[in-house]
């Protein structure tokens, strides 16, 4: 048995305490400062999640923040980290108070998303160590989990696949039989590049996808586009595949990640539905990204768009219309705010 802390009570990070707790882990979950409300909240209500619709075991330990600090005053075998990825600089101030003086266990991030440093791209997992180590802890050890798993899924013990990706193998592997079970099936990669770029990158890609019913035809009913728009989808799911692969290999990540759990697999099911999809379905009906936003998704975090301003600009200065044309689409739609037009004659 190992002791795992959860930070983050959002739906992902309480549904990943699930196949924890089957484990026999000694599993908590501690929320961030933003959360003592809604715990307060769920405890009221039996441990009923309002996101994934479940009820949180009792086997779990659920802890505001004011007890941040004494959770990890036992041996941590495990620290989860499911928080936003705005929240990362938090996180690592946070990680820092405990183990700036003590060894750090195990990271694995849940947290999707790329950020630009010093006008290049950055994983997550390289801004955490590069914030712990600016601070003065030079002994990291951070890993990262991608693949088609969303939360109510997991929570409800559904057949789920992911990927945990470390540059060191064996730490990959170690992780991943700590949480594997009956139905969370977790392999392993060393392309942590890869896994995470792709992590990222899918949610652009899942907004592409979700359009595909409002670009399907420009004369078609809505009935008929409802029948088949299928056709645009398939079109537009190869294209982002192949934008996916030379945009992963641009970053230094294995071309073949993409077509695993991390790339295909995750743009699948982020492509089905969900928050990207349904921001993508809006921006094809031919709403803009402010129109949709304002009027169908105010307080609705879409990950793609949030991803889009953060790395549109460099990726625009990298790479054209030619080369990434279903990518650079989607970056004018959010970033210029306009309607999404897809040039279809610069696909490969």
């Amino acid at each position: 048995m190992s002791k795992i802390v959860i930070i983050g009570a959002g739906a992902m990070g309480s549904a990943f305490s699930f196949p924890c707790l089957d484990n026999n882990h000694d599993t908590s979950i501690i929320g961030t400062h933003l959360e003592d409300k809604f715990i307060d909240e769920l405890k009221k209500n039996n441990n009923l999640h309002p996101a994934i619709k479940i009820n949180i075991p009792q086997g779990i330990n659920i802890l505001k923040f004011e007890k941040f600090e004494s959770i990890f005053k036992s041996k941590v075998d495990l620290i989860i980290l499911a928080i936003s990825s705005k929240g990362i600089e938090w996180v690592a101030e946070q990680i820092y108070k405990i183990y700036k003086n003590t060894d750090m266990p195990y990271l694995l991030m849940l947290t999707k998303g790329l950020s630009i440093h010093k006008n290049n791209y950055e994983l997550l997992v390289d801004k955490l160590e590069r914030l712990l180590h600016s601070k003065g802890i030079r002994k990291t050890n951070i890993s990262a989990l991608g693949g088609p798993c969303l939360a109510s899924g997991l929570a409800n013990k559904i057949h789920s696949s992911v990927v945990i990706a470390n540059k060191d193998i064996k730490t990959a592997k170690k992780i991943s039989n700590l949480l594997k079970t009956n139905y969370y099936h977790t392999s392993h990669s060393d392309d942590l590049i890869g896994v995470e770029v792709c992590a990222a990158i899918k949610n652009i890609f899942s907004m592409a996808v979700g359009a595909s019913k409002g670009l399907c035809s420009d004369n078609a009913t809505n009935e008929i586009k409802e029948k088949n728009y299928l056709n645009t989808a398939s079109a537009l799911i190869k294209q982002s595949i192949y934008e996916m692969e030379i945009f992963t290999e641009h970053l230094k990540g294995k071309k073949e990640t993409v077509s695993g759990l991390a790339g295909l697999g995750d743009l699948y099911v982020s492509s089905g539905g969900g928050r990207n999809s349904k921001m993508g379905s809006y921006l094809g009906e031919g709403m803009t990204f402010s129109q949709a936003k304002k009027t169908k998704m105010e307080k609705i975090t879409v990950e793609g768009a949030d991803l889009i301003f953060e790395i549109g600009k460099q990726v625009k200065q990298d790479f054209n219309e030619k080369k990434l044309p279903l990518m650079i689409a989607m970056i004018d739609a959010i970033l210029e705010d306009k309607k999404l037009e897809i040039k279809w004659e610069n696909f490969s």
